[in-house]
């Protein structure tokens, strides 16, 4: 889907391609992947490296084109394994107008387009453009990771309920939504970096201050994921630790109730043995029999409970 969105009195879509537009691409179709080819003269390898999932953030220059790539996070409530990831999103600039190309619809986009967000973009000022772009991915970055939190404290009563495989996977789930995080967030960190000493004419005049606030959202960013990821860490060691003790003490009582059921065999084995022992005519031999594995079952089990291993 290509849309095309122009300034009067913030962002307003228009209906085709003008002269300084923004020209916003998601999941394009094989023959819009054409358009931007044959029509707008996108090298082919960009378009490709762009679409591609693992594509990391990076800023070059290709021809007439500045290309940069950022990582951006996606939320699909729908998956139930891995429901936050991130995907590239590359920015194309040029002399008389700009790009951007996703292979996902986005958040960060759609709080670019929408009022009153929209109020503040200005399609002449690039550099400022570009620095919104940031300011949103930082932001929808935080967004998620609370959003990562409030799953993850749920999973964590699911846990203490009852730990079922579901569950575990769950958490793993979470821990590795929160790798791919850390590593999109550090990526956007260096590109960052890249800009601020970058001397290319188009961003040549990043505002300053409003630079050092995209880098101060991206680090907090960093830190909540790296501060969730401890915990789900420290989670899954303290639940593993609990799963083992658990197994542990039903193994011992498992033991325990073996030693107890056996005793009656036992002392009927001794009995029924081809030997003399004074009971075989006595007609409280059987009686006997049984008081004695009896008393010896109630010893053993009292002797258990003391020890707490019922």
């Amino acid at each position: 889907m290509i849309t095309y969105w122009k300034n009067q009195n913030g962002l307003v879509q228009i209906r085709q391609f003008e002269k300084d537009c923004w020209m916003n691409v998601v999941n394009p179709t094989p023959s819009e992947v054409s358009m931007l080819i044959n029509k707008f003269k996108v090298p082919e390898e960009i378009v490709t490296d762009i679409l591609d999932t693992d594509e990391r953030s990076r800023l070059e220059v290709e021809g007439k084109w500045l290309l940069i790539i950022i990582r951006i996070p996606i939320h699909d409530p729908s998956s139930t394994s891995q429901p936050f990831y991130t995907v590239p999103l590359g920015v194309l600039l040029s002399s008389n107008f700009m790009m951007t190309l996703c292979a996902q619809e986005s958040d960060v986009i759609r709080e670019l387009t929408r009022y009153p967000y929209s109020q503040k973009i200005n399609l002449n000022d690039k550099d400022d453009f570009i620095m919104h772009l940031f300011l949103r991915s930082a932001t929808s970055y935080l967004k998620n990771l609370k959003q990562i939190s409030i799953t993850s404290n749920q999973i964590e009563k699911d846990l203490s309920k009852l730990a079922k495989n579901e569950v575990l996977h769950k958490v793993l789930g979470m821990e590795k939504c929160l790798v791919y995080f850390i590593t999109s967030l550090k990526s956007n960190e260096l590109l960052l970096a890249k800009i601020r000493s970058s001397r290319y004419p188009i961003l040549n005049s990043v505002d300053e201050d409003d630079l050092e606030d995209v880098i101060i959202e991206n680090k907090q960013a960093i830190e909540m994921a790296n501060i969730y990821s401890d915990i789900q860490k420290s989670m899954m060691n303290a639940y593993s630790s609990i799963i083992s003790n658990n197994l542990n003490v039903i193994m011992k009582r498992l033991t325990s109730i073996t030693i107890v059921v056996a005793i009656p065999t036992l002392v009927a084995s001794f009995f029924g043995m081809n030997l003399l022992n004074t009971m075989e005519t006595s007609i409280y031999g059987f009686g006997i029999a049984i008081l004695i594995a009896s008393a010896i079952t109630i010893g053993i089990t009292i002797l258990f409970r003391k020890l707490n291993w019922f």
